[in-house]
């Protein structure tokens, strides 16, 4: 039977890079109305858009990638 740090280990599991992104919460984009984003863009620079939404940067370049795709 394991026992500490023996469970520890043997219950730890990795998560992946979509599964640790939300839940370490760094992608909140709980809020940020896509259409007006899109729009938005277009005249700002990402620190703008980083401000006028209240999400870093980083999620910022992500959300232009992920919308940039479709």
């Amino acid at each position: 039977m394991l026992k500490g740090k023996a469970l520890e280990r043997k219950s730890f599991m990795r998560a992946g890079s979509k599964q640790s992104g939300a839940m370490d919460g760094h992608h909140q984009l709980i809020g940020v109305d896509f259409h007006d984003f899109i729009q938005k863009e277009q005249n700002l620079t990402n620190y703008e858009l980083a401000e006028e939404y209240g999400i870093s940067l980083g999620n910022v370049k992500d959300l232009k990638k992920k919308l940039s795709k479709n």
